[in-house]
C-alpha cells in the first residue's frame, strides 16, 4: 500500500465533515455543494481503500478508519493554518498584536498608549488582555508581556524592571497612617493575584520586613491587581502595590508611599516574542518605547530601600 498522501482538497473535505459530522454543514463551511463534498470524500475513500463514514438515514458516523484519521487531519490543518498566518505576519510591518494580563494592560499599557501612537502612527496596535498563556503562532500574537519567575524556552525574553511591592494609598489616607506601625490600624486591601509567589509577597511578609509582629488577614480581597489598586485609589484602604502597576499613579500624585521600604518579588515582567522576530520594525519600536517609558519612573525605585 502506498504512503503517498491524497489530494489536499479531499483531506480538507474529510476534516470538515468529521468535525461537523454532517456533509451539509461541511459543504457550507467550505462553500461547495454537498454533491461536490461527497465526491471529494468518496475519492479519499477510494485512495485509502476503505470507507471513512457510515452513511445513515439522516446522519453520518466515522468508521474505525475515519476515527483514526480525523484527529491527525484536524491537527494538520490547524498547524498548516498557524504556519500560514505566521508567514503572512512576517510580511506585515504595520500591525502589532500584544497580549498581557488585564492588570498590566489597564494600569501600564492603556494609560501610555497615546504616547506610543504619537511616536509611531504607522503601527496599528491590537491588544488581547488575558491571563491565558497564548500560543504565538496559533493565536496570532507578536509580543507577550508575562509576569513570573518562569523560564521562556525558545523565545526572545527580555526581563523588564525589577518588581517590588510596597504600601500605597491616597494622600488623604497617608496623613492618617504616616508610618509602618500605624498601618497595623489601617484598613488593608489584599491583592490575591500574586499568591502564587514563593516566598510570599503579602502583608505579613512586609510587616516582618519592617520588624513588626503583625499578620493581618481581614480586609477586602481581590483576584485582580488592578481592581485592588482601584479600591486604594477610591480611598477604601491601603494596598501592597506592585511597581509596574502603581508607578504612574505615584508619579502623578494619586497614590503615595509614606513607608519607603519595599519587598523584592523575585519575579519580573518579561517582554517575549518568537526568536528571530525581535528586530521586526514594529516589535523593535514597541520594545524600545517600553524601555524608555520604564526609565521615566526609575527614580521611584531609586528612592526606596529594597529588601
Amino acid at each position: 500500500m502506498s504512503d503517498r498522501l491524497p489530494p489536499l482538497t479531499a483531506l480538507r473535505a474529510f476534516d470538515a465533515a468529521a468535525r461537523h459530522m454532517s456533509f451539509a454543514k461541511a459543504a457550507e463551511e467550505l462553500s461547495v455543494t454537498p454533491a461536490a463534498l461527497s465526491f471529494q470524500i468518496k475519492s479519499l475513500e477510494e485512495h485509502l481503500g476503505a470507507p471513512l463514514f457510515r452513511r445513515l438515514n439522516r446522519a453520518v458516523e466515522l468508521t474505525e478508519a475515519g476515527a483514526a484519521l480525523a484527529p491527525g487531519a484536524e491537527d494538520g490543518f490547524n498547524t498548516l493554518g498557524a504556519a500560514w498566518r505566521a508567514a503572512r505576519r512576517l510580511q506585515d510591518e504595520q500591525t502589532l498584536t500584544v497580549t498581557a494580563g488585564p492588570a498590566f494592560t489597564a494600569k501600564w499599557l492603556a494609560p501610555r498608549l497615546y504616547e506610543f501612537a504619537q511616536l509611531h502612527p504607522e503601527v496599528e496596535l491590537r491588544f488581547s488582555a488575558s491571563l491565558r498563556i497564548m500560543d504565538f503562532a496559533r493565536d496570532g500574537i507578536d509580543v507577550a508581556i508575562r509576569f513570573g519567575r518562569g523560564d521562556d524556552p525558545g523565545l526572545y525574553s527580555l526581563p523588564l524592571a525589577e518588581e517590588w511591592i510596597a504600601p500605597v494609598m491616597t494622600p488623604a489616607m497617608a496623613r492618617q497612617y504616616p508610618d509602618a506601625q500605624s498601618l497595623t490600624k489601617a484598613p488593608l486591601i489584599f491583592d490575591d493575584s500574586i499568591r502564587f509567589l514563593d516566598p510570599p509577597c503579602d502583608w505579613p511578609a512586609w510587616f516582618r520586613a519592617m520588624g513588626i509582629d503583625y499578620e493581618p488577614d481581614h480586609g477586602p480581597r481581590f483576584s485582580q491587581a488592578d481592581h485592588a489598586i482601584d479600591a486604594a485609589l477610591a480611598g477604601v484602604g491601603v494596598v501592597l502595590g506592585r511597581r509596574a502597576l502603581v508607578v504612574k499613579d505615584i508619579a502623578e500624585g494619586r497614590l503615595v508611599m509614606p513607608c519607603r521600604t519595599a519587598i523584592r518579588t523575585g519575579a519580573r515582567f518579561r517582554f517575549l516574542c518568537p526568536k528571530g522576530t525581535e528586530d521586526r520594525p514594529q516589535v523593535k519600536a514597541f520594545r524600545e518605547w517600553m524601555l524608555n517609558e520604564i526609565g521615566k519612573t526609575a527614580y521611584i525605585t531609586d528612592e526606596l530601600t529594597l529588601v
